[in-house]
Parts: C-alpha cells; structure tokens; sequence
C-alpha cells in the first residue's frame, strides 16, 4: 500500500475514533480500583481482576455534584504494560475507545485515562482540591497560603508542613519529596518517592552542576538509577541533582565519568601497585552503592571474573563459610604481600619426621642400658639413663599422635 495511502487511512480512523470517542476531556479521580475487598460487588461487576488499575472519574467541565458509582464514570488504563497509578483529585485526560465487547458491536466504547497531568510540576503528586478556584476570597490561611499566585498561574508550595487535601487511604504527603535537576536531553523516569531513572550525560559548563561531569566530553553517556533522596536544606520544592554518597541506593553506569563515591574501605596495602582511586576512576564501570549489598544465586553460581585483579576489602573482617574451599594459584602469600616463609608440606614433612622420631625412640631404649662393665677401667654411664627414658617417653609419645599433626580442612601442593 502506497505511503500517502496510509496515512490517509490512519487520518481518516483517527477522526473517526475522535468523533465516536467525544473527544478527549479532563476528569477529577475520585477513586482507584486497587483490589476487590472495599466494594466486592463493584470490583465485580467492572470485570473483577481486568479492572485493577481502573478508577472513577468526575468531569471537570461537567462536574457531578454527587458523583456515585456509574458506568459513564469510569475507566481502564489506556496502556498495557505501563502502570501509573493516580491518587484522587489528580487530574487524568479521558477518551472513550473500543471495548472488549468490540466483537459482538464494533461500535461498542469504554473509557480510558492517561496518567496524571503535571500541574504542580512535582513527581510526587499532582493532585487539586475541588475548592482552589475559591481559595484566594476564603479566611482559610493554612489552604491558601500553599497556593501562590504567579504571573504564570498558581503554584503549591507547602511551608507549614501540613497537607489538607484527600489522596486515598494510604498516600500520605510527603512534601519533602523533590523533583529531579534536568540537564539538556536527559530523559528522565520518577517515582512519588525520591526514585529516578535519567539516561543523562556529561554536562560540562552547566549552571546548576552536577558530581559525575567534570572528566569526558558533553554527550558522553550516563545511566543513574536512584531509589531514595538524600535530605537538604533548601526549599522542598527546588530540584536536586543526585549524590552517591548520601542517596539511599543507587546504581551507576558510567561511559567516561568519574563519580565521587567515598569507599567505606579503601586499604589497599595488599598491592604493590594499588588501583585507581574508587573516586577518580574515570571509564566504563558498574557502581552499586547502598547500605547493604546481597549477591545471591538460586540455583547456580555467582562468577565474579576480571582482566586485572579483584579487591575484597572490608573494616572488619572476610568471612569464607562453606563447606569446601578451593584456591588455584602459582603463588600464595599469607599476612603480607612480601611473604617469604614457605609453608611446610606436611606429608612430606611427617613422614620423614615419623622416621626420625622412631630413630630417636630406638636410640633412647638402648640408652637405658647401662654402657661399659664395673671397675675403673670402663664404669657404666649411669647419667645417661634418665634422658633416655625421657627421650623414649616423649619420642613414642609423638609417634602415637603422628596422623593428628595434620590439618583435616587445610591441604597445599
């Protein structure tokens, strides 16, 4: 089919479906489906589980001044397999398209939301109450003082600590909770928390800085994934770039940058040439930084694998627990990089050592006896008898235990 052919196609079913669906129109959410326990017989008659994600709507143009559960006012996701929940009173676009009866009526519609439109401009919530257009001629101080009149419209900015509008049952506010710094072409993903996702890049020169551009050129590529803020002391409502150290856990994929992390240990004395500085290593890497990290294989292993070396380095200790150990190596240094004291084999040692003890033990014995005859001329040597019993006692004492001299868990080659 020619292009322009298409695209007429396309052109024409889209000003069908627009003038089917009535347009696209602003509604208040009033409630989100989330499970089937609050209102069985509605989480029922709306599809059961297909309606998880759904919510109740309430026109803004068209408000009801006593909005109820009703089939005009409600509406599924518009997208799959990408989830953005509101919280009531944010503001969705709804439009009506097919439904799931479109086999039996090809006419047959349901309504369907977008995600939240952005009219605080904050990642954490977005929502209004019915009553801002009359906050400004009410005596209600606490409301209206969050509520400032700009030459660009009304902005919330929150000072006392107090939120005094409805978001469901469990969304607390938090309005310490603060948008992500932009840089140019970032594309950037957050959450209602302090998580983000920003495919950046190096930013040299910027006015607002940022830690992870000071090496490489603008463009080189970034990937941060932060889940957790760190706390400032600015106002909440001004953005905040992203610090290693003190957001709660991040994961960086670098191209040319160098991050300014602090390693909890960084002794390296190990090493006759150390690596590069955790903090000025600037190229490809995979930096994980969080309060605890936990590799776990479920049913294989775990291979850690490297061209040059690879670093355990702790403040407290290396702990090995398993039930068998095994080190392949052409040379092993124990307590120190400059060792030089081999370690004994101990096969090889024991046996000859059995072989010398049992010299030693026959010596001993005939020892006991005493040398020479009576008469001056050759008197016995009577002071050798006690150190050979002694030498015996101690000689077969040693041959007894000769197998226990050897380690159970530790062999070398």
């Amino acid at each position: 089919m020619p292009r322009e052919a298409i695209f007429g196609f396309l052109k024409s079913a889209a000003s069908n479906i627009l003038k089917d669906s009535n347009s696209i129109f602003a509604a208040r959410v009033r409630y989100v489906m989330l499970e089937g326990e609050t209102y069985p017989q509605i989480f029922k008659e709306y599809g059961e589980y297909q309606s998880l994600g759904g919510l109740f709507f309430n026109s803004i143009s068209r408000p009801n001044p006593n909005p109820s559960f009703d089939t005009d006012t409600f509406a599924l996701p518009l997208f799959p397999n990408m989830t953005h929940i509101p919280v009531e009173n944010e503001i969705v676009y709804i439009m009506a398209l097919p439904s799931n009866n479109i086999q039996a009526n090809v006419n047959s519609t349901t309504y369907y939301y977008f995600q939240p439109i952005n009219i605080w401009g904050s990642v954490h919530h977005n929502a209004i109450p019915d009553t801002v257009g009359k906050i400004f001629g009410t005596n209600d101080t606490a409301q209206a003082n969050d509520y400032q009149k700009t030459e660009g419209g009304t902005i919330r900015r929150v000072t006392d600590g107090g939120t005094e509008i409805g978001l469901g049952d469990t969304f607390n506010e938090r309005i310490d909770v603060r948008n992500l710094q932009p840089y140019e072409g970032d594309i950037i993903y957050e959450g209602r928390w302090g998580q983000s996702f920003r495919f950046g890049s190096t930013i040299s020169g910027s006015i607002i800085p940022n830690p992870w551009s000071k090496n490489g050129v603008n463009g080189d590529p970034i990937t941060i994934l932060k889940n957790g803020q760190h706390e400032e002391d600015t106002k909440p409502w001004i953005p905040q770039v992203e610090d290693i150290n003190t957001d709660a856990s991040s994961i960086y994929l670098t191209s040319t940058q160098s991050i300014p992390i602090s390693g909890s240990s960084i002794n390296y004395e190990s090493y006759f040439a150390p690596p590069t500085a955790v903090n000025e290593y600037s190229g490809e890497q995979v930096i994980l930084n969080s309060g605890r990290l936990l590799l776990n294989s479920k049913s294989d292993s775990i291979l850690l694998s490297s061209f040059k070396t690879i670093n355990l380095n702790s403040v407290n200790s290396v702990n090995i627990d398993t039930p068998s150990t095994v080190i392949k190596s052409k040379s092993i240094a124990l307590g120190d990089k400059n060792a030089s004291e081999p370690i004994i084999l101990g096969n090889k040692f024991l046996s000859d050592f059995e072989t010398l003890c049992q010299n030693l033990n026959s010596l001993a014995t005939a020892l006991q006896n005493p040398i020479g005859s009576p008469g001056k001329t050759s008197p016995p040597v009577l002071a050798l008898i006690p150190p050979a019993v002694s030498l015996a006692k101690s000689s077969a004492n040693m041959l007894s235990k000769i197998a226990r001299y050897k380690s159970t868990t530790t062999t070398s080659k």
